[in-house]
């Protein structure tokens, strides 16, 4: 349109989203000074990752058990889906993301390729190997991986520039 204005305003800062709120409203409600330390986005960060787990431990069960694909590929199928399903549902409602979207997702790439290595195919695929069944395996991987996966996300993926990554809450 001529004379139109072409510079784009910039945003206004945006509210924490309703998923935000929740999980800040819950943690205040958590007893004997838990509220002190459970920061909000690890509650929203395991309420996620329940449910993205459930579609991995789904995914896998199905693959592997149900129509006996080979157990690496099973893993590896499963575990795509569920942390693509994870990255988009932490970025948008735990984290509130409005980062660049290209090395956000970088870093999210390298922090997956570790995890895939150390805890889903070093501890998940490695314990099934010395006889532990595959679900429990992968439940014991999906244990260590949480709080590496939290960590990641919270002060390498998702950080805020205006936070120090050593900053506890």
């Amino acid at each position: 349109m001529p004379g139109a204005d072409a510079r784009v305003p910039e945003a206004a800062p945006r509210a924490p989203g309703g998923y935000a709120r929740a999980m800040a409203r819950a943690v205040a409600a958590l007893p004997l000074g838990l509220d002190r330390i459970v920061a909000p986005s690890l509650l929203g960060f395991a309420v996620l990752n329940a449910a993205t787990f459930s579609v991995d431990l789904g995914l896998l069960t199905l693959l592997h058990g149900g129509l006996g694909w080979p157990l690496a590929a099973s893993i590896t199928t499963s575990y795509v889906v569920a942390f693509a399903l994870s990255y988009l549902l932490n970025r948008r409602l735990n984290f509130d993301s409005h980062g660049p979207l290209g090395p956000q997702l970088g870093v999210y790439v390298v922090v997956v390729a570790v995890n895939y290595g150390v805890w889903i195919l070093g501890v998940g695929d490695g314990l099934t190997h010395v006889g532990v069944d595959y679900r429990v395996s992968r439940l014991l991987a999906a244990v260590c991986e949480a709080g590496y996966m939290y960590a990641a996300m919270r002060w390498l993926v998702f950080r805020s520039p205006s936070v120090h990554p050593d900053a506890v809450r």
